[in-house]
């Protein structure tokens, strides 16, 4: 398979069994986050989707405030975010969020700027990528979230 960037491919990639992969793909290249795809290739993660999972189960951990885990230059984000919101309107073919999956709920952690978008565009829901370490983990999102795998 030949990877890029996109939903649509990131699917292609999932129904032929391949999601892992096209994850490293995306983040050794366009995602720009070689770190995340080395971290991720240091236990035994499961991975679902991408499938179609409200926004508001996710909350932001990178962006211009002080609160954030991953700050960063509120210039920067604004134009990257305003960039991706009108990608959004014209109907581009974003790639999934990568959601973590952990016991004390959802982690985003890779698409901080795209779930933002979403929101000031008035979208409440998107595709992501879920992901998570260990049998209990993956029982327990299966059990909790089903209607959405």
């Amino acid at each position: 398979m030949v990877y890029d960037r996109t939903l649509t491919t990131a699917k292609a990639f999932a129904n032929a069994g391949h999601i892992e992969e096209w994850i490293h793909a995306y983040l050794c290249s366009d995602g720009h986050n070689k770190p995340f795809s080395d971290g991720l290739k240091l236990d035994k993660r499961f991975f679902k989707g991408p499938v179609t999972m409200p926004l508001n189960l996710f909350t932001r951990c990178c962006g211009p405030e002080e609160t954030m885990k991953w700050q960063v230059d509120s210039n920067s984000f604004e134009l990257r975010v305003s960039a991706l919101a009108e990608a959004i309107q014209s109907h581009a073919d974003l790639p999934p969020l990568i959601v973590e999956y952990t016991a004390a709920g959802f982690v985003l952690t890779d698409g901080n700027h795209r779930w933002e978008a979403y929101n000031r565009c008035g979208i409440t829901e998107c595709a992501v990528i879920l992901w998570g370490t260990g049998k209990a983990d993956e029982e327990r999102l299966c059990s909790l979230y089903h209607e959405y795998l």
